[in-house]
C-alpha cells in the first residue's frame, strides 16, 4: 500500500509521518490547520472498508473511545471520511510504547511496575463503567508519554457489552501473547478477560518477557488455557509474595477465583506499590507520580517522609523544629525577610529565571463559596516539594457546584513580570485561567466579576508538568491567580504539587 503522507483530510488534518500499521488500519502522525496542533489520525485500509463487518468495527471504535475520557486514555478527537475512507482523529502522544519501553530497559522497577499497572487499571475501570471491554490489552497498547504518565489505545476490538458482538462465534481476537484462557477458547468476555491480559503485561514488565512461547499463535493460546503462568519470584526474586498474590489472581483460568473488576484489582495494587515503596525506603520512575495520588488507607504504609500529610505528632515535632530555629534567628539577631522559595529542582528555560517568592505568599481563593479553599494548604503550592500539595474541596460534577472558578493566587511582592508558570498536578484534565492585579491588596471579587483581575494565560492542564505562557507585556504584577473553572473528567477535586512563576534573565 502507498504511503499517503502529506495528503490533508477534509482541508484539515494535513498526513506528516507514518507511525504504525496494522490488518485494518495505518495510523499516522498529523498536524490540525485548524486548531494548529499534532494530532494522530487512523485511516482505514481502503480494500477493507469494502468490508461491511469490518467497516463496522472501526467506526464503532470510535463511538466506543468517544465515550471515554480519562487521563489514562488516548482520547478521541474527530472522526470522518475521506474519499469513501473513514478515519478517526486522536489526541497524540509523545513518547514510546510500554513495549518498547521494556525492549529498551528490561524488567522494569518492581515500583514502577505496579504503578504502570495502576494506572492502566484505572483506565480500563472507566472503560469498563461505560461497559466497554478493551479485549487487545497489551504493552503495545500502552503509550509512554513524556511525563512518564501511561495511556490505553487501540480500542480497535473494544466491545460494548450493550450491543450484539459482531465477530463469529470461535474465532479469536487479540494478540494470544496476552490472550485471556476463555477469549482463546472463542467464548464471551467481560471485564475481567482484560485484567487477566493485564495481569500477563505486569508479568512481562516484572521480568522482561512473556509467560509463554510457542510454535505459533496458536499454541501459545493453548498454554493460556491449561497451563499456569511461570512463578514470577523465579524469575524475579525480590518480587515479594503479596505482589505475587496478585498477579496469581489476575491471572487465575478460573473466572469466580480471578479479580471480579478492576476497582477490586486497584485497590490491591495500590497497597502493594505503598507496600513496595515502604520495603524499599524509595521510589523511581512513575511510581513517584502514582504514590502522591494513593488513597490515605494506602499511604499509611509509606514511610512518614514518604507521605504528602503527616501525622499529628509529626506536625507538633515540625512545629517543635521551626519555632526552634525561628528562636535561634531572633537570638542571633538576624532580622532579615522571609527567605524565598528559591528554583528548587525546577529547570528554566534558557533566558528565564525561576522567580523566587516567600513561603507563604500562596493563598486559597474562594469568593464565590465560604472563602476557604483548604487554607491551611495553600503554602504547599509553592514550597518546592514534589511530595506535598495544595488541593480543592471536593465537587460533584466538572461545573464545581455551580461556581464559576475556584483556585489560589501567588503573592509575588512587589512585583514581578513573569512571562510563564509552570503548573504541577499529579492529575491534569483540568481547565484554568491565569489573571493577575497590580500592586495593593489583592482583589477580593471573582474574576469578570472584579476588573482588577486581567487574564493573562490558562487552557487545558494537558500534562503532569504544563507551562503556560503569559501575556504580561513586560509590566510588573504582584497577584499571579491560578483560576481553576474546570475538573478533570471523573474527579472531584484538583491538586496543584506547585506553582512556578519565570521572568527573563535581564529583568
Amino acid at each position: 500500500m502507498s504511503t499517503l503522507v502529506g495528503m490533508q483530510l477534509n482541508g484539515r488534518y494535513r498526513l506528516d509521518a507514518q507511525i504504525g500499521s496494522g490488518g485494518m488500519s495505518t495510523v499516522y502522525r498529523a498536524f490540525d490547520s485548524v486548531l494548529e496542533r499534532r494530532v494522530a489520525v487512523k485511516l482505514m485500509h481502503r480494500e477493507i472498508a469494502a468490508d461491511t463487518d469490518q467497516l463496522e468495527r472501526f467506526r464503532r471504535e470510535a463511538r466506543a473511545v468517544a465515550q471515554l475520557s480519562h487521563p489514562h486514555i488516548v482520547g478521541v478527537i474527530d472522526a470522518g471520511e475521506e474519499d469513501g475512507r473513514p478515519y478517526i482523529v486522536f489526541e497524540y502522544v509523545e513518547g514510546e510504547t510500554l513495549k518498547d519501553r521494556i525492549r529498551r530497559m528490561g524488567p522494569l522497577p518492581v515500583d514502577e511496575a505496579i504503578a504502570y499497572a495502576i494506572e492502566i487499571s484505572r483506565a480500563l475501570e472507566a472503560a469498563h463503567a461505560r461497559h466497554i471491554v478493551h479485549r487487545d490489552v497489551k504493552p503495545q497498547n500502552v503509550l509512554i508519554d513524556e511525563e512518564g504518565s501511561a495511556k490505553v489505545t487501540d480500542f480497535g476490538i473494544a466491545r460494548s457489552l450493550d450491543e450484539e458482538g459482531l465477530t463469529a462465534d470461535g474465532r479469536v481476537l487479540g494478540t494470544t501473547d496476552y490472550v485471556s484462557p476463555e477469549q482463546a477458547l472463542g467464548h464471551d468476555v467481560n471485564g475481567q478477560s482484560d485484567l487477566y491480559s493485564l495481569g500477563v503485561v505486569l508479568f512481562e514488565m516484572l521480568t522482561g518477557d512473556v509467560p509463554f512461547h510457542g510454535e505459533n499463535q496458536v499454541a501459545v493460546a493453548m498454554k493460556h488455557v491449561r497451563e499456569d503462568l511461570p512463578d514470577v519470584q523465579m524469575r524475579r526474586p525480590e518480587v515479594s509474595a503479596g505482589l505475587a498474590a496478585i498477579l496469581d489472581r489476575m491471572t487465575d483460568k478460573h473466572l469466580e477465583h480471578r479479580y471480579p473488576d478492576a476497582q477490586t484489582l486497584e485497590v490491591d495494587l495500590e497497597d502493594a506499590l505503598a507496600a513496595e515503596a515502604a520495603r524499599s525506603g524509595r521510589s523511581t520512575g512513575e511510581a513517584t507520580a502514582v504514590i502522591a495520588t494513593l488513597p490515605e488507607s494506602a499511604k499509611r504504609r509509606l514511610p512518614l517522609r514518604m507521605r504528602r500529610r503527616f501525622p499529628l505528632f509529626a506536625v507538633i515535632a515540625a512545629l517543635l523544629l521551626v519555632s526552634a530555629a525561628l528562636a535561634v534567628l531572633v537570638i542571633g539577631g538576624l532580622e532579615r525577610t522571609e527567605r524565598g522559595t528559591g528554583q528548587g529542582k525546577v529547570k528554566a528555560p534558557p533566558g528565564t529565571k525561576v522567580v523566587s517568592v516567600k513561603r507563604t505568599s500562596a493563598q486559597d481563593f474562594d469568593p464565590l463559596g465560604d472563602d476557604d479553599e483548604h487554607a491551611d494548604e495553600a503554602r504547599l503550592a509553592v514550597d518546592k516539594d514534589p511530595g506535598t500539595s495544595w488541593t480543592t474541596e471536593s465537587y460533584s460534577g466538572a461545573t464545581l457546584a455551580g461556581k464559576q472558578g475556584v483556585g489560589l493566587y501567588v503573592d509575588a511582592a512587589p512585583g514581578v513580570a513573569a512571562t510563564a508558570m509552570l503548573i504541577e498536578t499529579p492529575k491534569p484534565g483540568w481547565q484554568v485561567k491565569i489573571h493577575v492585579a497590580p500592586d495593593g491588596n489583592a482583589p477580593d471579587g471573582a474574576p469578570g466579576v472584579d476588573k482588577d483581575w486581567r487574564e493573562v494565560g490558562g487552557g487545558k492542564v494537558k500534562r503532569k508538568r504544563q507551562r503556560f505562557k503569559l501575556r504580561t507585556s513586560g509590566k510588573a504584577y504582584r497577584y499571579y491567580l491560578v483560576w481553576i473553572t474546570k475538573l478533570p473528567a471523573g474527579a472531584e477535586r484538583v491538586e496543584i504539587t506547585d506553582v512556578s512563576l519565570f521572568r527573563n534573565s535581564g529583568s
